[in-house]
């Protein structure tokens, strides 16, 4: 992290030792990730790692789709680490190099199959104007039901205060980059 070091058991005040403790001895520890960033404020990390194992790893959402939500909210939140995270895992799950890289360097998107497209649709309306088309809507719930739709959304929800948190800090990429880096634009302020 380049703007806040990493979070050590010495850092965090005593009363939040306990769960500090609790955290860092779940899998991937104190890590390294946007989880990390988090685990400065330890009882926040704690909250937020049963959503996070939850959305990432066990949602009702297909592994592939799950996937590309995660590599969408990367692109629209200009999130290097999250995307460096999650491109490889991506490609492993099905989606193809063409559409990653057309997402990556920001291109006019391949023809898709029916189910990314309604992903792509969808996360694209909630990015662009925090709103959803009737047949967006629609697309994702004859796809994946209620129950997936909102778990699609709260992933999103949840991958974009991870990407926040990872950009805030400026979270470093691992120096053994397997994919190209993800193009961002300079941080800047922008109206609200």
């Amino acid at each position: 992290m380049a703007r806040i070091p990493a979070i050590t058991r010495e850092a965090v005040p005593e009363e939040l030792r306990a769960v500090f403790d609790e955290v860092a001895s779940e899998p991937n520890g104190v890590g390294t990730g946007p989880m990390s960033v988090l685990k400065h404020s330890p009882e926040l990390a704690r909250r937020a790692r049963p959503l996070f194992n939850y959305v990432r790893n066990e949602s009702t959402v297909p592994r592939k789709l799950r996937e590309l939500a995660m590599l969408l909210t990367a692109r629209a939140m200009d999130c290097p680490y999250i995307w460096n995270a999650h491109v490889g895992l991506g490609r492993e799950a099905g989606l193809s190099d063409t559409l990653l890289n057309a997402l990556r360097d920001r291109q006019t998107l391949p023809a898709v199959p029916t189910e990314e497209e309604a992903i792509i649709d969808y996360a694209t309306e909630l990015f662009q104007s925090r709103r959803v088309a009737p047949q967006t809507f629609q697309a994702v719930l004859e796809l994946l039901g209620s129950q997936g739709l909102v778990e699609l959304t709260a992933l999103l929800g949840f991958y974009t205060m991870l990407a926040f948190n990872a950009n805030a800090v400026e979270l470093a990429l691992p120096e053994n980059l397997a994919e190209p880096p993800l193009p961002v634009e300079a941080a800047g302020r922008a109206a609200v």
